[in-house]
């Protein structure tokens, strides 16, 4: 049975870890690929076309936005960023797991694209570690750990509208439980009714019998 790869979206408040999650699955395992965005950002110094963004003129992307070729995207800071769905389609074909570590609102137009897409949604413990560990990173002011907070609040709304929660208190522990949901994908019905289907007919030989 030929497998095709599952569209992941990964999203959390920040401070969770869902990035450290992201990198830890693609370090540790080879059927995961990470999705590459277009942007009409400029490439800093560093980054390589088709690894890190795809990098598009404006009128490129625009004219991507009009032929529907991304599943989301919006414009951020002057900047336009999206998703590409040929990229992502070719990689599933490939048999990959292919990620999104996008915010939520991007998250929920995926899933209205593309209905077999699953959605993850990291929290921390409680609330009181997710106040700590941002505390703890050292890199915001308490006026920005407290926007962040009142964030947290209202993105706490929408984790109804995910697949499933997962809780990163220890990320060891939350990568392994990520990975088993994922590969679990792969076994859902209405993901293999192609092969269903041809079981079926093999099987109404046995009619004539």
């Amino acid at each position: 049975m030929k497998r095709k790869g599952v569209l992941l979206v990964i999203s959390g408040f920040a401070g969770t870890g869902k990035g450290t999650l992201v990198s830890m699955l693609l370090e540790k395992y080879d059927n995961y690929a990470l999705s590459v965005s277009a942007t009409t950002r400029k490439p800093r110094q560093g980054e390589v076309d088709g690894i890190h963004y795809f990098f598009k003129t404006r009128d490129e992307f625009l004219k991507m936005i009009e032929a529907d070729e991304l599943f989301e995207y919006a414009e951020y800071v002057g900047n336009f960023y999206g998703t590409p769905k040929e990229y992502v389609r070719s990689q599933m074909e490939r048999g990959k797991d292919v990620i999104l570590e996008i915010e939520m609102q991007g998250a929920l137009k995926i899933k209205e694209q593309f209905p077999d897409a699953l959605l993850l949604f990291v929290v921390p413990p409680d609330a009181d570690t997710l106040e700590q560990r941002l505390k703890g990173r050292g890199t915001e002011t308490p006026e920005i750990i407290c926007k962040r907070l009142h964030r947290a609040v209202e993105e706490a709304e929408f984790i109804k509208q995910y697949d499933y929660v997962i809780v990163n208190d220890k990320i060891d522990e939350c990568v392994e439980e990520a990975h088993a949901i994922i590969q679990s994908e792969h076994y859902r019905t209405m993901r293999n009714m192609e092969f269903v289907e041809k079981l079926q007919k093999d099987l109404a030989k046995f009619q004539q019998k």
